[in-house]
Parts: structure tokens; sequence; C-alpha cells
């Protein structure tokens, strides 16, 4: 029996790569597809893969990408600027949608999407990586166990790895539009690192800020909890050296100065070798408080990059199986909030009560 035709988009990126990697690895076959037509070809012939090249600024040029094409693992960011051309495709080819994303609209308005999805009979599952499958499924595991919970904290701290180029690139066109967090279930821009805490990961006490992360979005559908606010790790000093820079930062938006800002900034970054990814760990605790009180929860996984590739890929395969029904989904809608503990190198601990 042959195997479906799906594509990987933005195959050639670092993280398309370890994801395309992952494939091989469980025996798929994956179509590898991206712009630069000798880049994916090159990148195919080393894999033993098949490879497509297109661009996503014109309509005909991605029907014609993803013809025959049951489902698109899109990995090419940011994702505010290609990630609508590739769903509306999705929807006109009648292939699935899932992403890697993290960027708090993005998400935002794939959800938004659903009714089309359902009608088009395909699913849209944006956020299958590190962000947002952890602290989705936390945060539906502790909304199960607190019912009625009005808000909802989740945070993550990396020791070791390191950030590849399109991450930080993409954190850094996030930069000037500051934070953001739920309130009475409506996103609220605030500014950035507006809230500062320490938090008992499972891997010890750590400060963290708050950042626009994609739960302010998944997070609320999955369970509900209008009030949510998202932490990552960060020293003291690095959080007060970003609120020292919050009124140079609206800048950035001026697009000669993003851009050569960007460029500096990003000069020869190339993420985090194998060495480091094995090392490095990754730790997420979560809180939820209503009238019954409160319950917290931690989480172990790989590092970031490593989990994206695993969960990804399980994602994909799950979907082309027929085990999520047409419409947009975030990932604990779609697998159950013990998805994360099906991931390898997860380590979940024990709710606690109060």
């Amino acid at each position: 029996m042959s195997q479906p035709t799906w594509l990987i988009y933005g195959a050639y990126g670092y993280t398309g790569d370890l994801v395309a990697r992952e494939a091989v690895r469980r025996g798929m076959t994956p179509i590898l597809a991206g712009r630069d037509r000798s880049r994916v070809a090159a990148q195919a012939r080393a894999l033993g893969l098949d490879s497509r090249a297109f661009e996503l600024t014109d309509r005909e040029e991605v029907r014609r990408g993803l013809e025959g094409a049951e489902a698109v693992l899109h990995c090419a960011g940011p994702f505010f600027r290609t990630s609508r051309p590739m769903v509306q495709g999705c929807l006109t080819a009648g292939a699935h949608y899932l992403d890697i994303t993290g960027e708090v609209t993005v998400l935002e308005g794939v959800l938004r999407a659903a009714p089309k999805a359902q009608a088009a009979g395909i699913v849209l599952l944006p956020g299958v990586g590190f962000d947002v499958v952890p602290t989705d499924c936390l945060a539906a595991r502790l909304a199960a166990e607190l019912p009625g919970a009005t808000e909802l904290a989740l945070a993550f701290h990396q020791e070791g790895g390191g950030v590849s180029r399109g991450t930080l690139r993409t954190a850094i066109a996030g930069l000037p539009y500051g934070g953001a967090v739920r309130c009475g279930g409506e996103l609220q821009r605030v500014p950035l690192a507006a809230e500062a805490r320490e938090i008992d990961f499972m891997g010890g006490r750590r400060w963290a800020m708050s950042v626009p992360w994609g739960d302010l979005a998944t997070a609320w559908r999955s369970t509900g909890i209008p009030d949510i606010r998202v932490y990552a790790g960060a020293s003291p000093r690095r959080i007060r050296s970003l609120r020292r820079l919050r009124p140079l930062l609206p800048l950035l938006r001026v697009p000669p100065l993003g851009r050569a800002v960007s460029r500096h900034l990003t000069r020869g970054v190339r993420g985090p070798d194998a060495v480091a990814r094995d090392s490095a760990r990754s730790w997420l605790w979560g809180e939820v408080r209503g009238p019954n009180g409160s319950a917290t929860a931690t989480l172990e996984v790989a590092e970031g990059y490593t989990f994206t590739a695993l969960a990804a890929v399980e994602s994909v395969a799950r979907v082309l199986a027929g085990r999520v029904a047409p419409g947009a989904w975030t990932p604990s809608q779609a697998f159950g909030a013990g998805f994360v503990t099906e991931i390898p190198g997860t380590v979940e601990g024990p709710i606690v009560r109060k």
C-alpha cells in the first residue's frame, strides 16, 4: 500500500530539516518543499525524497504546489507572513494543514477558520511543536482537575540548547508590539516583560517574565479559562534589560531599521547542534485558580527543537490516519491532554491541589 502524499514546507530551514529527518527515521516519505529550488532539491536528494519548489505569494502557484497532497506540515516562518496563504491553499486543495508556530495572532487566525475547515473537510491544526503542545496539554490537564477555574498561568524554561536563526528573527519581529495577556476572554496588549515571578519548575526555582506565547490563543480554546498569563524563564538581569529597551522598540516597526537590526542580531546564528540538543532539557509549569482552590503541575520534556520534530511528525501521522475530525483544533483538543506524555523523553509531575 502506498503512503499518503504530504509535504513539509520550509523543509530546508533549521527546524524543517529536523522534522524531515525525523519523518525519514520513522519510514515516512514526505515531499520536501520551499521557495528555493536548489536548496530543497539538494536536501531531498540527500534524504532520498522528492521535492517541490513554489512561492506563497501567488495563489495559482500554491495550488500547483499542493496538488495531490493530503496534508502540509508548514515550517516556514515567520508565520504572520506565511500562514495565511498556506491555509488558504490547503482549504482550496482539500489538504490538512499543520504548523509549528507559537505566534498568538497566527494561532488566532487559524483557529477562527474552523467553519471553513469543516466545510472543506480538512483539519487545521496549528502549534504542533514545542509551541504549544506541552503547555496546551498541561493547561488541559489542570483545567480537568479544577473545573470552574478562572485563572491559568503557564511557564517554560530551558537549560542548554540554543536558538535558531528563524526563531530569533520571529522574536525580533514581535518585539515592537510588546507583550500580551488574556483577561476576561479578551486578548490585551501589555508592556514587554510586564510581569516577573519566581516559579518552581521541576528542574528548580527560576525567574520568569510574561511573554505573548501561543497559549494565549490555544489554552483559552482548550480550557475556556478567561484569564491567562504565560511566562518564559529569564534572569533578573535580562528582564531589567528588556524593560529598559521598551521606549526604543517601536522604532523596529520602521522596515529598514527592523531589517537591519534583525540581520545584525541573527548574523552567525545557526541553532544548537546535535550535542547541545541532546544535553538540553525543557521544564514546564502550570497553575489554575478558581473558587474551588488551586492546582499546580509540572512537566519535563526534550529540548525544544527535538521535541518539535517528534511531536510534529506524530501529529501528521495521526491526522493522516483519520484520527481527527474536520475543523480547527488545538493539540489537546485533537489528541487529548495526555498527548505530551506520548512524546519520547516526557516526564509528567503530579498535580498538587490546594
